[in-house]
Order: C-alpha cells, then structure tokens, then sequence
C-alpha cells in the first residue's frame, strides 16, 4: 500500500457523555481506510505512542486517553472497567462516522472488550495486544505479584522512563483501582458476545498472559485467533512495527 506524507500527532479533545476524551493521532478521521483506534491501559500510553506514527502512513488513526489521567481537559469517570469501557463506547457512537479497528493494550484490552460489546456496530475488528488475562490462580494477590516481577524482569528496560511520566499523572489510586477491577473481571465469559473478529496478542516473555490461556480466550470469540508477539507485555513500545501490521492486517489492508 502507498504511505502517505504523514504530519505531526493532532492532539484534540472530543465529547463522550459527560467525559472530554483525548485522542492523538491524525486530524480527521473520515479519510480513506477504515480508522484504528487505541485504547492504552491506565497511566501506560507510552507504550502505543510508536505505534500511531506508522498506521498514520496509510490511514486514520487515534489514540485515546483514558480521562482523567492527568488531562484538565474534564471530569473523569472512575476508574474502573465498567465506567471507562461506557467513556469509551460514547466516543466510538458519536465520533468516527463508521466502524473502527478497536484495539486495547494491557488493562485497555479489558476498557475495549467491554466498549466492543456495548456498541458493536461499530466495531469492526477487535485487538487485544497483551492482555492482563489473569488467569484465575493470578486472581490471587501473591500468585499475581510473582507474575508481574517474571514479567517485568523480561520486559524492555526503556519501559520504565516512557511509563513514568504519565503514571505519575495519573497518581496513586487510579492504576491499582483499575487493576483491582480487572483482576476481578473474566474476560472469557465476555468475549462470545462479540460479533466481530477477534485477534489476541500476547508477547512470548508475557507470564500474565501464559500461551495456553490466550488460546483459550481466542477460542472463546466466534471468531477468534491468537497470535505471539516477540518480548514481554509492552512488546508494542520496542517493536511499533509488529504491532502496527497485526492492525493493519485487522483493517483488511497491509502495512
């Protein structure tokens, strides 16, 4: 596919209900090519932002923050799922002019699931790159914190620095409320209510993300596919261009 000349992030604030939600990425997006929108995981938008960069060359895309992260631009909803998933189902009802390529890293695969069901009209494609899928012995708070350190041990050192300012942002409460929530969600009971195709990506170094439970989760979509990605669960930071092709391929087109 040709690229396209690419101009710099548009930063821009769009009403959801009663949440102001911001998106980086290109300005408009009723442009050719069906937009892709991301959802990060609370306080961790550092990992996507490679990613935008290159599905602008060939399409709309968008990159939303999770409101109340540090963004004065308006009230924040809480943060747990249920809430942030609603923000995020207003934003797809009322902003694109169509369906999307939803995608949601980390505990924002969770925020997209949930938003995938409450408005699936509008969503075309579904994709869940590395998913906190908590398996239920991770559901358990000393099981869990063994995973994260595996995990964080194999995961790319650059991490760090990208993550911190915003987890600073977004202060003490927010990313553990929302992680509390999830570890109480079960996404395997959510997914066979989803009417679009469903890919799940989970890096190779990912212990909370384990191979045989994300082919479980994609057995549990009507349509649904797993697929590894190389690192650990912020391989979209260290590899933008892997994780752009699993979107593209998504959308129907090729990067």
């Amino acid at each position: 596919m040709p690229q396209r000349r690419v101009s710099p992030p548009h930063v821009g604030h769009d009403r959801a209900g009663r949440a102001m939600v911001r998106g980086l990425g290109t300005p408009r997006l009723d442009e050719p090519n069906t937009p892709v929108v991301l959802v990060p995981g609370p306080g961790a938008p550092g990992c996507l932002l490679r990613t935008p960069e290159r599905l602008a060359q060939s399409g709309p895309v968008r990159l939303l923050g999770v409101p109340g992260s540090g963004d004065p631009s308006g009230p924040a909803c809480p943060e747990t799922l249920g809430p942030l998933a609603d923000t995020v189902a207003r934003w797809l009802a009322t902003v694109p002019p169509g369906p999307v390529v939803l995608a949601g890293h980390s505990t924002g695969a969770r925020v997209a699931l949930h938003a995938a069901v409450r408005v699936p009209g509008r969503v075309r494609a579904l994709v869940l790159p590395a998913p906190p899928t908590f398996p239920p012995h991770l559901r358990r708070l000393r099981p869990l914190l063994g995973a994260l350190t595996r995990t964080a041990a194999r995961d790319d050192p650059g991490v760090v620095p990208a993550l911190s300012p915003s987890y600073l942002k977004a202060g003490p409460r927010r990313l553990p409320n929302c992680i509390r929530s999830a570890r109480a969600d079960s996404p395997e009971e959510v997914l066979p209510a989803v009417t679009c195709p469903v890919t799940v990506v989970a890096g190779e170094d990912d212990a909370l993300c384990p191979p045989d439970r994300t082919d479980h989760l994609a057995r549990r979509a009507r349509s649904g596919r797993a697929v590894r990605a190389p690192g650990a669960p912020a391989f979209p930071r260290p590899h933008p261009a892997v994780t752009a092709d699993l979107l593209l391929l998504a959308r129907g087109g090729r990067s």
